[in-house]
């Protein structure tokens, strides 16, 4: 882990996940989580939140089984620390492209880029 991680860091590296549809691993509120973030952007309070789906790790409210909706999570990207990219396979649920008020303006959407390929045999 790398607790010392500077905020332009932690932001390059959940901006880059999102773009390359990688998995990460991150602490926030106290839980190691491993999460794929799906979209970067500004809420209404032009806050940076980071729009992901939690396949694993701890979790205050719990996780879902497998590809459970109730798994996405709105982080604060200023909570996150200890980011690790991954070369987990990318997870995804039901109801990402609904409404959802976590993310006003965008400034990326995993939805824009191609899928990743395949990495070690997933």
């Amino acid at each position: 882990m790398v607790p010392n991680q500077a905020r332009e860091e932690i932001h390059r590296f959940v901006h880059r996940a999102v773009v390359d549809k990688r998995a990460i691993a991150a602490v926030y509120d106290g839980c190691r989580r491993l999460l794929c973030p799906h979209k970067l952007g500004w809420n209404r309070s032009g806050q940076l939140r980071v729009l992901c789906y939690q396949y694993g790790g701890e979790s205050v409210s719990g996780l879902q089984p497998q590809n459970a909706s109730a798994n996405w999570r709105c982080l604060a990207l200023e909570k996150l620390w200890a980011v690790e990219v991954l070369n987990d396979p990318w997870h995804s649920a039901p109801n990402h492209s609904q409404p959802q008020t976590c993310i006003e303006r965008a400034e990326v959407d995993a939805e824009d880029y191609p899928p990743r390929a395949p990495q070690n045999g997933q």
